[in-house]
């Protein structure tokens, strides 16, 4: 009896120093479950992750390739937008830069833009620029905060980002987003307004979505889709790569949203 009682004490202690906290919590968290849209991907391989904020409910498709590290392509435009704005490299969302006059693959670019411009049509020569004036120290000073993949900008202060040194997961996109969407990253918090508003892709009387593709330029074999929608019901995170297009992980994820019955 007396040892039950001093079993049942030192369970007590250990609940109140927090000491059972980590196992209590991956009791407690919810698991996820899994996407069945194989004809989405069409036999291209890729991986989507979708997580309801409000749920903590979270649906994967290839669950494996969710946890793989890729670069993130024109993705990396959103902590490269919020850097930049947070480093004052841009003054605001309608600051412009004079196109070089150097003619690159898609005519849009071919423009001044502004950081919102650049987002929208995804001129990459607008926040390599950018990123230049950030530099190296500060740009890694600014990762290293938010925990960014692996964080690593080895590959140069222009390219990192492009089939480079830098690499991040779905699972990993998805936490970013959310800290996006909480405001929740260490960032001003007009900063965190901004971008958001920034990554506005679709906005329906139902549903507003936020995005952003990416795709590797070299060979289009890898595509990305991320962001959030926002819904009466509530607000879902999403990201999405596939051996393919950012225009494909794109198509991909507003189809599941339906099938989902989210949008």
């Amino acid at each position: 009896m007396k040892k039950t009682k001093v079993l049942v004490l030192f369970l007590i202690v250990l609940m109140i120093t927090g000491s059972t906290g980590s196992l209590l919590a991956s009791a407690e968290a919810p698991r996820a479950k899994e996407l069945k849209v194989d004809e989405l991907f069409n036999g291209k391989e890729g991986t989507m992750v979708i997580k309801n904020l409000k749920s903590d409910k979270m649906y994967i498709y290839n669950d494996e390739r969710s946890k793989i590290r890729f670069t993130p392509e024109s993705t990396f435009k959103v902590p490269n937008a919020l850097i930049g704005l947070e480093e004052k490299a841009v003054k605001d969302e309608y600051e412009v830069k004079r196109w070089d006059g150097v003619v690159r693959e898609f005519e849009t670019w071919n423009t001044d833009h502004s950081l919102a411009s650049a987002m929208r049509y995804s001129a990459i020569w607008f926040y390599q620029d950018m990123a230049r004036d950030i530099g190296m120290e500060r740009m890694q000073q600014n990762l290293l905060k938010i925990s960014y993949g692996n964080n690593d900008i080895s590959g140069g202060i222009d390219t990192f980002w492009l089939n480079s040194s830098l690499k991040i997961s779905a699972q990993e996109q998805v936490e970013f987003v959310e800290k996006l969407v909480k405001e929740d990253l260490p960032f001003m918090e007009q900063n965190l307004k901004t971008v958001k508003r920034m990554m506005i892709d679709n906005e329906q009387d139902t549903y507003t979505i936020h995005g952003k593709t990416g795709t590797r330029l070299s060979d289009l074999g890898l595509g990305w889709y991320i962001g959030f929608v926002e819904t009466k019901k509530g607000t879902w995170v999403f990201a999405t790569n596939v051996d393919g297009s950012g225009t494909t992980a794109k198509n991909i994820t507003l189809e599941c949203l339906k099938k989902l019955k989210i949008i």
